[in-house]
């Protein structure tokens, strides 16, 4: 399973590739990431620039986190995006799905947001834990959930075995 965004799709069939398995993803939008652009929007009206030095990003950051913590209250409603509370439902929705239909390992590829927010609702955790677990999520990074037919349990999270090589200590990038 995969989200609906390009590099979602381009990322699973790297990995179809890489394991010489003949895969084909299903594609649903409950694994889409959010908008950061929209959500920056929310809050701050004029366009930013892309950020080019250390305190831009630490800007940029700011920004995000508390336009992300408005849209997780329902202060905001970003451009386009869904409220919170259907962003939640779409990624719990397709967990709910795996759980019921599946058995065995099943392969997501999704983004930091709808993963954070996966952790965090399988955690109980807070907006703001949820947040931070979103800011520190590493691309190309592994999340692992075990399920009963009753529910979700964390495994690992944010883990990169394929990575830990010291020859590629370079390729470990955040968002």
């Amino acid at each position: 399973f995969t989200g609906t965004l390009r590099r979602q799709i381009k990322t699973f069939e790297g990995i179809a590739e890489g394991m010489g398995l003949p895969m084909t993803a299903t594609a649903l939008p409950g694994l889409n990431e959010y908008d950061s652009e929209a959500v920056i929007g929310a809050i701050h009206p004029h366009k930013l620039e892309k950020p080019t030095s250390p305190e831009m990003y630490r800007s940029h950051f700011r920004l995000l986190k508390d336009g992300l913590a408005q849209w997780m209250a329902g202060v905001v409603s970003p451009h386009g995006m869904p409220s919170y509370t259907d962003f939640v439902a779409g990624i719990t929705g397709t967990l709910d799905h795996i759980r019921k239909n599946f058995e065995g390992n099943v392969l997501l590829v999704s983004s930091g947001g709808p993963i954070s927010t996966a952790v965090g609702h399988v955690l109980g955790t807070s907006p703001e834990a949820t947040i931070e677990l979103n800011l520190r999520i590493r691309n190309a990074s592994v999340t692992e959930f075990a399920f009963t037919p009753k529910r979700h349990m964390l495994v690992t999270y944010n883990t990169l075995p394929h990575l830990d090589a010291p020859e590629h200590a370079a390729w470990v990038t955040y968002a």
